[in-house]
């Protein structure tokens, strides 16, 4: 006696049969097709694309020269430097391989570009083996990156502070 389970599979002789691992074929792994792997990487390839355009606009437009881009907001009204503060001439330096001035520039950011770039790759090659993305960070590494960037933006506005001045 043959019939249909309410998960629409067959079942014989009024049993279920027991469900595989995704992927196996017999207790065999399936091979990786091409068209899925591109699919899962998409998105991170997407990313990775915007990203890259933005560094390459800024490697090639020099933020140090007046007139490319407009001038931070809080620095103009309140003569104050916000975190970002030399984000842009952080990059362009990056991007032309000179890490120390990335670095005077906005040393947050270089850490930002170092990390994106790691955590990029994490999700690349968790996307590209089919595993779902991880989780968001907790709010203990939320509030303690906060803090330090409120640390550094107070730090860099005090007179002792000028050699983080952008």
């Amino acid at each position: 006696m043959r019939s249909v389970n309410a998960d629409s599979q067959r079942v014989t002789h009024g049993r279920t049969p027991v469900p595989r691992p995704r992927g196996t074929y017999h207790g065999r792994a399936l091979p990786m097709r091409v068209p899925d792997v591109l699919r899962r990487v998409a998105a991170p390839a997407g990313l990775m694309a915007a990203v890259a355009g933005a560094f390459a606009y800024v490697g090639a437009v020099d933020p140090n020269e007046p007139g490319h881009y407009p001038v931070c907001p809080l620095l103009r009204l309140t003569g104050l430097y916000c975190p970002a503060c030399g984000g842009l001439r952080s990059a362009h330096a990056f991007v032309h391989g000179d890490l120390l001035a990335a670095l005077r520039d906005n040393a947050p950011a270089v850490v930002g570009y170092v990390a994106f770039a790691v955590l990029w790759t994490v999700w690349t090659v968790g996307a590209a083996r089919g595993r779902p993305p991880r989780s968001a960070p907790g709010p203990v590494v939320l509030w303690s990156l906060g803090a330090l960037l409120l640390v550094f933006t107070v730090v860099r506005n005090l007179p002792f502070g000028f050699w983080l001045h952008p």
